[in-house]
């Protein structure tokens, strides 16, 4: 049986598996679902349709599941998802997802949500990743696996963020940011690579050296989008290593999809 403080409350309807901890004064919504292993502090809502996986640490006055900040919301019956193995610092605010999308914000495995970070409505987080204190997502935001979001950034809505892509603090990003690229300013622009980065989660020396030379060509060369997709297969062509060959297809595809355009 789940360790239920006597002073929360906890809709009868929510799932909640035995091992959940659920600390002082939390507020537990009928259409919510928790999974084994997860502990909210104090002081948390979680309400909406929202489902929460395994060993999640959820930290004090977070509130998760809340309506979207969205003036078409009609209380429809839209979800968010929370992966296994989040931490979720104090004050954090994630809402469900509207039907102008897929009806779904999405949050993957791994993450550290630090404090006072908003999750809008439709964003989609991958694995792996650190968004710092005070960061803001607007809506329909993507952020792939392994990013890093330095504190007090914004980030516009609809924009994505590439895998392993790292932004300084107090950055604003109102365009696409590429797959392993550093970023930082106001609005945010690119100044390298991030190789610590890969260099942690273990890529080849080979597989670096390509993202630079994507990068170069991408932001160095004066080409066009096109041309650097053209140069980037040329690159990929010439590579012997299988890795490298993945880093240089995942730059391209992105650059080549990206509906706002790439932050330059």
């Amino acid at each position: 049986m789940a360790n239920i403080h006597p002073s929360s409350i906890v809709d009868p309807a929510a799932r909640i598996a035995d091992d959940v901890v659920i600390g002082p004064f939390c507020t537990i919504g009928p259409n919510v679902e928790i999974g084994a292993g997860t502990t909210l502090q104090s002081h948390i809502v979680v309400t909406g349709h929202t489902v929460i996986g395994e060993r999640n640490k959820i930290y004090a006055f977070a509130a998760i599941g809340i309506d979207p900040q969205d003036k078409k919301y009609r209380n429809e019956p839209t979800r968010l998802v929370i992966g296994n193995d989040n931490v979720i610092r104090e004050h954090c605010t994630l809402s469900t997802g509207t039907i102008q999308d897929h009806s779904l914000t999405q949050i993957g495995d791994g993450n550290l949500l630090m404090a006072n970070v908003h999750i809008a409505h439709d964003c989609v987080v991958g694995d792996g990743t650190i968004i710092a204190n005070n960061v803001g997502l607007a809506g329909h935001v993507h952020v792939g696996n392994d990013a890093i979001i330095g504190g007090q950034s914004g980030v516009h809505q609809f924009v994505r963020i590439g895998r392993g892509a790292m932004l300084s603090g107090g950055s604003m990003v109102r365009q696409d940011i590429i797959p392993y690229g550093m970023y930082q300013g106001y609005p945010a622009a690119p100044f390298g690579i991030n190789v610590e980065g890969m260099k942690r989660h273990a890529y080849t020396h080979t597989a670096i050296r390509a993202a630079r030379q994507a990068y170069r060509l991408i932001f160095r060369d004066g080409n066009t989008i096109a041309e650097a997709v053209t140069a980037i297969n040329a690159l990929a062509d010439s590579i012997d290593d299988e890795q490298a060959k993945k880093v240089c297809a995942l730059m391209r595809d992105f650059i080549e999809s990206s509906p706002r355009g790439i932050a330059r």
